[in-house]
């Protein structure tokens, strides 16, 4: 089965971008990186990903104003051009239209820094201290038009410290999602996720490949 073609969208450091790229070095990956996209030109994960020998490009949304279309198609566009599979959001600080979302319906994921549906938005790990959790972590989803509520695809979980604080948790989250985002991923690519209703159903039951378990932080 051939590869799919994987465009990450970044708007800074790309720390999930790396950790996509360096999976997806693995022979038998079902997916490879064929573009990191932009909005920033300034945005520090372009240099690392040109660094790692992935194709970059930028797509500045400032030039378009409040125009989310117009920008939007000017995305489209260079995706097209890389013949874009499958998009990976990895920290891409721009609101998508609707009919964006629904053009890339099922083959747009993003990753969330909490265990999704708990604490969507902003300050998801401030939202989780201030609850009093004792469990928090990372969440891989499709993405549909509302914010942070599209099928999950996998979740890894952390443990609360009683004297963690949003960067010590932050920290520990990230470490995770940095695990979690390539086998969600591979999972996609590979034709492992069905979609059903608002559920995401893996083929085999299992969440992440036998060969590569998340094991919690301890």
């Amino acid at each position: 089965m051939a590869k799919k073609r994987v465009a990450v969208l970044i708007s800074g450091r790309g720390s999930n971008m790396v950790a996509l790229i360096e999976a997806a070095k693995a022979p038998s990956y079902p997916a490879e990186i064929a573009l990191v996209l932009s909005n920033r030109p300034e945005a520090a994960g372009l240099a690392h990903a040109q660094a790692m020998g992935i194709p970059t490009a930028v797509v500045d949304h400032r030039p378009h104003g409040e125009d989310r279309a117009a920008f939007e198609s000017a995305l489209q566009g260079v995706l097209d051009q890389y013949r874009t599979e499958v998009v990976c959001l990895g920290g891409f600080m721009r609101l998508f239209t609707p009919d964006f979302v629904l053009r890339w319906q099922g083959r747009m994921l993003n990753i969330h820094p909490s265990l999704l549906p708990a604490f969507p938005g902003l300050d998801p790990h401030g939202q989780a201290l201030r609850a009093g959790v004792k469990i928090s972590g990372a969440t891989v989803h499709f993405v549909i038009p509302e914010t942070d509520a599209g099928p999950i695809i996998a979740q890894a979980a952390v443990p609360v410290r009683e004297d963690d604080d949003v960067d010590t948790l932050a920290a520990r989250v990230l470490a995770a999602e940095h695990r979690l985002y390539p086998q969600a991923l591979a999972l996609v690519a590979a034709g492992r996720v069905t979609i059903v209703g608002a559920r995401c159903l893996i083929e085999g039951g299992r969440q992440t490949p036998p060969e590569a378990p998340i094991v919690p932080e301890t």
